[in-house]
């Protein structure tokens, strides 16, 4: 079991999820994240909620915020770097901030191999990153892979035996592999959903 922002979100079992993503002009944006009887499990607010352009929220099934997430600022350094850095933040209930992973996105994505990582605070690895991202995310083609190469989380298009999932692009489901945190996981598609261009950012 990997709890990274909480064991609560560690299931014993794989999990399939769906993700939904809200229209800017109605809800501001975000998604949500159900499972296949439409019960939510998370909810993701972009910028048009929050205000703030590179920072989001994840919010648990009753609306409480789980993981604030926000690119590190620092525009000089960011430019001599080949890496924008997010950063994912839990609260404790005195409201202190603690960090509990960071994702490094590459400046520039024309340079070939230059791909995603992901540290845990705790680490969980011996190398310098924990989790890396394969895969291109517009095509709903990626993975969520850790540094033995097992991958931890997979997200597709949605299945073609659940037809209604295969009428629009703002549907798709993930696969969480039994023991990893579900709350990480989403954290880092609302980080890729940002990047992108889709539906969290302003």
């Amino acid at each position: 079991m990997i709890p990274i922002i909480s064991k609560t979100y560690c299931s014993s079992s794989q999990v399939v999820l769906v993700v939904r993503k809200r229209p800017h002009v109605i809800s501001g944006g975000g998604f949500v994240v159900t499972d296949y009887s439409q019960k939510v499990i998370f909810r993701v607010d972009g910028c048009g909620i929050i205000g703030r352009k590179e920072e989001l929220m994840l919010r648990d099934s009753g609306g409480d915020a789980l993981l604030l997430i926000r690119r590190k600022q620092g525009a000089t350094v960011e430019v001599l770097s080949l890496y924008k850095n997010w950063k994912g933040y839990t609260s404790d209930y005195e409201g202190s901030q603690k960090l509990v992973f960071s994702l490094k996105e590459p400046n520039s994505f024309l340079v070939k191999n230059n791909v995603m990582r992901i540290s845990t605070e705790p680490r969980v690895s011996k190398k310098d990153w924990d989790f890396e991202i394969r895969g291109y995310f517009p095509d709903r083609d990626c993975s969520i892979v850790d540094t033995k190469g097992n991958i931890v989380a997979q997200m597709a298009r949605a299945k073609k035996e659940v037809p209604e999932f295969m009428t629009s692009n703002d549907l798709y489901h993930v696969v969480v592999q039994p023991g990893i945190d579900q709350a990480f996981v989403f954290g880092v598609i609302a980080i890729l959903d940002y990047i992108y261009g889709e539906s969290t950012r302003c």
